[in-house]
Formats: structure tokens, sequence, C-alpha cells
């Protein structure tokens, strides 16, 4: 279910939260709802596309729970849908549009990994709509407001589908080109937040301080899997990758004012980080 992974998920839905109560005073930032949501529908996506990949991890990682035989394929596809109907039907006891869009990132990641995943173009796209939705996700705490900022989510499908364009590379080695094209795609997604935190004109110092951060943690393993684009390289840096979308979050948090929330969020970084040394991130 990559446990690390499932945190950065977490991270996305309480962003969400702050976008979606940007013009309030407090709210109930422990509106656990959304996040078990955010838990079944991640936690779904992972566990079948591993099942999917069975025959491929077979020769590629051995490893793995599938292969090594301590899961069956069918058992994995069970747990699969299991976890992403559960994820489905919580949304939906929420307000029934973060049902639909809980539907429909549950609908994205069976297409990813069923087809997408094997398309160089379509799979980095569909794979940022999965991420794209899980923000909408956090918004949909309070719906009459997510047709305000749905178009946020750009940023995060923009920032994923880069991620998953490096992560193609992980086993066999990657292109300087492929790496170069992520990068000046993390530079836009970079501004795009500094932009959308000037325009909210709530905070803007805190998210800097963040986005810096999040700049180096990103760019320093990018930086050497394109001087040596190896496999090892590249793992890395789809690891950091999807780690840092925690900072992209808590950013999001403090440009929408929301301090606390930003440091909560923050919190889950060493959390994401420890469970990234027991259980595989990529």
């Amino acid at each position: 279910m990559r446990p690390a992974n499932i945190v950065t998920a977490i991270a996305d839905v309480l962003a969400g939260y702050a976008i979606a109560f940007s013009h309030f005073r407090e709210f109930d930032i422990f509106n656990w709802t959304l996040i078990l949501a955010t838990i079944g529908l991640y936690g779904g996506g992972v566990v079948l596309n591993d099942a999917f990949d069975a025959k491929l991890d077979a020769v590629e990682r051995p490893e793995r729970p599938i292969p090594s035989g301590k899961v069956s394929v069918n058992n994995a596809k069970v747990l699969g849908f299991l976890l992403l109907i559960a994820g489905c039907a919580i949304a939906w006891y929420n307000h029934s549009i973060s049902g639909l869009i809980a539907i429909s990132i549950a609908f994205l990641a069976v297409v990813y990994n069923v087809y997408g995943k094997n398309n160089s173009i379509i799979g980095p796209i569909n794979m940022g709509l999965c991420r794209g939705g899980n923000l909408l996700l956090g918004i949909s705490a309070n719906p009459e407001i997510i047709s305000n900022w749905a178009h946020l989510a750009i940023i995060s499908i923009v920032y994923v589908a880069a991620i998953t364009m490096v992560s193609r590379g992980e086993v066999n080695g990657g292109n300087s080109k492929t790496l170069y094209t992520a990068g000046l795609l993390y530079l836009v997604v970079i501004f795009a937040q500094v932009y959308v935190a000037y325009s909210a004109a709530q905070e803007l110092f805190a998210p800097l301080i963040l986005l810096f951060v999040f700049g180096f943690f990103i760019f320093k393993p990018l930086i050497k899997a394109i001087s040596d684009p190896i496999g090892p390289n590249i793992g890395k840096a789809v690891k950091a990758g999807v780690i840092a979308l925690i900072l992209m979050d808590a950013a999001w948090c403090m440009a929408f004012g929301y301090t606390t929330l930003g440091l909560i969020t923050i919190s889950l970084m060493p959390v994401s980080i420890f469970l990234s040394k027991y259980f595989a991130v990529t």
C-alpha cells in the first residue's frame, strides 16, 4: 500500500482543506472523513498497480510481495478494489461532490494500471490527474467553493506528471532529455505556486521559504540523475519527488493563511521519510 506515499496523499487533503476554508477564521482540521477516503483511494491504486505489474515485477522486482509469493495476485486485486470502493463510499458520506471526485480518482487509477502506464504520454498525464483529483478531494470539504479553486489542481497534475516521466527510467536508466523536461516542469510548478501565493494575498514569506526547500529537495537528486541517468539515481529522484509533495502541500496551507495546518503538514515529512526506509515508494 506504499505507506510513505499514503502520508503524502494525506498532505494533499490537508492542503485542500486550507484552500477550501481560506475565507474562514476557523474550521475543523480533524475532519477525518476525507483523510480516510484518500488512504483507501491511494492504497487501492498502488495495490492494483502491483497486481497488474506482477509479471513484470517477477523480472525487475522479485523481492516485492506478489512475485516473492507472499501475496497472490487475486488477493491483491480483491484488496485493491475493496480499498477503492471504501475510499469512494467514505468520500460520498462526506458529500456527494466528494464522492464523485473519489469515483473519478478510482476510475483514473484503474485506467492507469490497465492502460495508462504503458503509454509514455498518456501515463504521466493520467497519474497527474489522480493527484490533482486528490487535491480537489480536500477542497471538497467545502463544496460551495470548489469551483473557485479547482484550477489549482493543474499544478499538481503537472508536477506528478513530471515525476512519472522521470520514473520510467527507474529500472533500466533514462535519458537526459526526459530529465531536463521534468526539471523544466518542476520550475513551472514552483513559479506557479509563488504566483498563487502572491495572488492569494494571505502570506508570501513562509510559502517562499517552503518552496525554496522544496526546490532543493527535488532538484538535488534530479541533477545527479541528469549527470548519470542510471536506474538507482533516477529511483532516488523519483522518491524525493514523491515525498516532496508534502512540502508543496504545506506551502499551499501557508499561502492560504493556515500556518498551524501548514506546520501539521510539514510534520508529516519525517513520518514519510521514516516509512520510506522500510517500504517501497516507487
